[in-house]
């Protein structure tokens, strides 16, 4: 066992763990979901903490050997070691501080070690060496925008696939006829080919809207340290820091205009957010359809039938449920209700600071995986093995009335009604009626048809 001490008092650890005196007592207070740190996030405060000892070394405020120790204790991280010392739970009160403390504790021991000496001894320190000109409230929103851009690159990726799903299948389906509904009730023919498309086409409208989102990301209020004003951080350290953290990470981040609203404002999680939710309704829009159209196999529409993917009852033989739709409208209820969560906490934030950030990224975090996975069991489990029952959709669409509305251009909105109730009436087809009505023979009518549906591509 070894011994640690903050302002509180005296804690003793067990002297093979990394971690330090603030992390265990964050373990201790903050028993919240039973987890610990996203992995991503994990590795954007280490991240952060090898730019701030390069910068500090390059303001020449840090000691060379001190930043080569914190650096090489950093790249030790971000190569998948010490994970299991990120030991406090994503919910957390204090802003973050225990978040951003439990990397300076871990990469400080090791720095420790790296310098020939023990855990603790100080020859490297958590608070005046690792977290020199930093404050958790610009580093902790920092990471936080870091691990939501990863993130979101892996949601685009998967929205991606599964939108190459539906136009591949809009190809195969684009001449299928099939009823088109409104309110639940028969409306007009259309081609079913039109209909997957339309769901690709809202799968690329909401990358489009995460992706804008997403760029308020970049701004970053890193170097802005306790409340925006940048106290404890040198000017050589501040004039390169951000730029250093963009050249180890790949990506366009900057310092923000305004650091003082860059670190009481938490909206642009909020926009993130909103996104994504708008995104997850979409999605399970989608999949809603799916379970009506699928529906069956004998008292149902069953124009679709969706992958059989395991057994959907335990006492009704044979029973198959539209399990992946239901699993992805879920996850949909799930990122709704996190976006609720968020919205609350970007809102609670009071004067100079918001601490409910912990919780924004909690929620914010597990909405973006739980919708990527979502759509890659979407695209994987339903709708690449889907198939149309071309045979089927046409002969509802024939047995429907609705086709006359495909009549109207031609004879008349009072000719087409008299069609209807006659078929209505006699229990015919409008097609058959017409055929006899209009002197017209069947393939000229179905001519008319097909001719009123050609798709227009924009």
């Amino acid at each position: 066992m070894r011994t640690e001490h903050d302002s509180i008092g005296i804690v003793s650890l067990p002297d093979n763990v990394y971690y330090g005196v603030q992390s265990e007592r964050a373990k201790q207070n903050f028993p919240m979901t039973g987890q610990t740190m996203n992995p991503y996030m994990i590795e954007s405060l280490t991240v952060i903490k090898k730019a701030a000892a390069i910068a500090n070394q390059k303001a020449g405020e840090l000691k060379p050997e001190i930043a080569s120790a914190i650096i090489r204790a950093c790249d030790e991280i971000l190569s998948g070691k010490l994970r299991d010392q990120f030991i406090v739970d994503p919910i957390q009160g204090g802003a973050g501080t225990s978040a951003n403390m439990n990397a300076n504790e871990v990469i400080a021991n090791r720095a420790c070690e790296i310098l020939g000496g023990k855990k603790g001894d100080g020859r490297v320190h958590p608070n005046d060496h690792v977290n020199m000109a930093q404050s958790t409230n610009d580093v902790f929103p920092t990471a936080g925008k870091l691990t939501a851009i990863r993130l979101i690159d892996n949601l685009m990726a998967s929205l991606d696939g599964l939108i190459r799903a539906f136009e591949k299948k809009a190809e195969e389906n684009a001449t299928v006829l099939k009823l088109g509904r409104t309110q639940l009730q028969d409306a007009v023919p259309r081609y079913r080919g039109q209909e997957f498309k339309a769901h690709a086409n809202a799968l690329r409208r909401c990358q489009n809207r995460v992706l804008r989102s997403r760029n308020e990301l970049f701004d970053l209020n890193l170097g802005a340290t306790a409340i925006g004003t940048s106290i404890n951080a040198s000017e050589g350290y501040l004039n390169c820091v951000v730029d250093i953290l963009a050249d180890l990470i790949g990506q366009p981040v900057k310092m923000a205009d305004n650091l003082v609203d860059a670190t009481q404002n938490a909206d642009s999680f909020a926009a993130v957010s909103s996104a994504i939710k708008n995104c997850a309704l979409v999605m399970s829009k989608i999949a809603n359809d799916m379970r009506l159209l699928s529906s069956g196999p004998c008292g149902g529409i069953e124009e679709l039938q969706l992958p059989a993917r395991q057994p959907g009852s335990s006492i009704m033989p044979g029973k198959i449920n539209p399990v992946i739709p239901e699993v992805v409208t879920q996850a949909a209820f799930l990122v709704a209700g996190n976006d609720v969560t968020i919205s609350m906490a970007v809102e609670a934030g009071q004067l100079e600071l918001n601490a409910f950030e912990p919780v924004i990224f909690f929620c914010l975090f597990q909405s973006l995986e739980v919708l990527t996975h979502a759509a890659d069991t979407f695209r994987q489990r339903c709708v690449e093995g889907i198939f149309v029952d071309v045979d089927h959709c046409r002969d509802l669409l024939m047995k429907s009335t609705v086709i006359a509305t495909a009549l109207c251009p031609d004879f008349g909105y009072e000719k087409a009604t008299n069609i209807v109730k006659i078929a209505q009436k006699e229990h015919k087809t409008v097609l058959e009626v017409a055929e006899k009505e209009l002197s017209i023979p069947r393939e000229q009518l179905e001519e008319i048809v097909n001719g009123c549906l050609r798709e227009r591509d924009s």
